[in-house]
């Protein structure tokens, strides 16, 4: 199995096209210890030729130029067959506008993510001019936390879908009180050798749920959103706190740092979806050497996983 980190950054990126946060403005000057970062997408393949695009980015354009095996091999076409979207939100959905030259296009995702997709940010209707997205259902909802499904050109690979406690997006009428299916976790297994990647770029409360498909996998790559809760407020950037977003916090007793050394030591542990005021995002940072000591990595654009 091929797991291809296509960008490693939160909605707006980094730098951040408005903000002048010491990170951004360091990103900008081209600091090295400052990496610039696409809006978050990964891509799953196992002969490295058909790939599963894991969420749309609104710079899935750029992204797919940077990776050449998601070139075309042919006059037109693409290595993208499909596409599976954890969540409706902005960040993760706006790219299917990009794609829109490769319709009709495969699209799997739960009932309440069509539902936010055909109406308050309707790209479901939006797209049939060009041949459409065909929704594939995950029937994740209220009576249906766990879901297995395959898809016909990752035979090899099996997937289980789990439902995670986050939020729904701010255009959604479920925002503030998000139901089954608004987000969802990613369990991959590769059937030739039994490797595991848990993904779950959403990841905003540790049920048990969740904990039982993370301390399965053999590499987990999870919400690396803030390193504070509090983070945007105290930085005079933003109102809202991670929590109050749908994230789980780094720091702290309680954090998602907390919660990854409970693992198995043989867990590979990746962040991934990293806000642009998050301190990590600076390596020479107190914040980045605390993840480094403790085994830790910190995705980036063009990152790549083989088992």
């Amino acid at each position: 199995m091929h797991i291809l980190v296509l960008g490693a950054a939160a909605g707006g990126g980094f730098p951040q096209w408005n903000c002048n946060c010491p990170n951004c403005y360091h990103a900008r000057l081209g600091s090295a210890d400052h990496q610039s970062r696409s809006q978050s997408s990964i891509a799953l393949s196992v002969d490295g030729k058909q790939w599963l695009l894991c969420n749309a980015s609104p710079d899935i354009r750029a992204q797919l130029n940077a990776n050449p095996e998601l070139w075309p091999s042919e006059l037109r076409g693409s290595g993208i067959r499909g596409v599976l979207l954890v969540d409706a939100q902005i960040d993760h959905v706006t790219g299917l506008l990009s794609l829109r030259e490769g319709c009709p296009l495969e699209v799997w995702c739960t009932p309440n993510v069509h539902r936010d997709l055909s109406t308050g940010f309707p790209l479901f209707p939006m797209l049939e001019h060009w041949g459409g997205l065909h929704w594939q259902p995950i029937d994740l909802e209220d009576h249906q936390e766990v879901v297995e499904f395959s898809i016909p050109f990752l035979p090899d690979i099996a997937l289980t879908a789990f439902a995670l406690h986050s939020n729904a997006p701010p255009y959604s009428p479920r925002r503030g009180a998000p139901s089954c299916g608004d987000n969802l976790g990613l369990y991959v297994v590769d059937r030739n050798n039994g490797k595991s990647l848990c993904y779950a770029p959403g990841l905003g409360n540790p049920t048990p749920l969740a904990m039982r498909f993370l301390n399965a996998a053999d590499v987990v790559m999870v919400d690396g959103t803030l390193w504070e809760d509090d983070e945007m407020q105290a930085l005079g950037v933003g109102t809202s706190t991670g929590q109050q977003m749908g994230h789980l916090a780094l720091n702290g007793s309680g954090g998602m740092c907390a919660l990854l050394n409970e693992l198995p030591s043989s867990t590979r542990r990746i962040l991934i979806h990293i806000n642009n005021t998050n301190p990590i995002l600076d390596g020479a940072s107190d914040a980045a050497k605390t993840l480094q000591a403790a085994g830790i990595e910190t995705a980036y654009d063009g990152m790549k996983l083989t088992f």
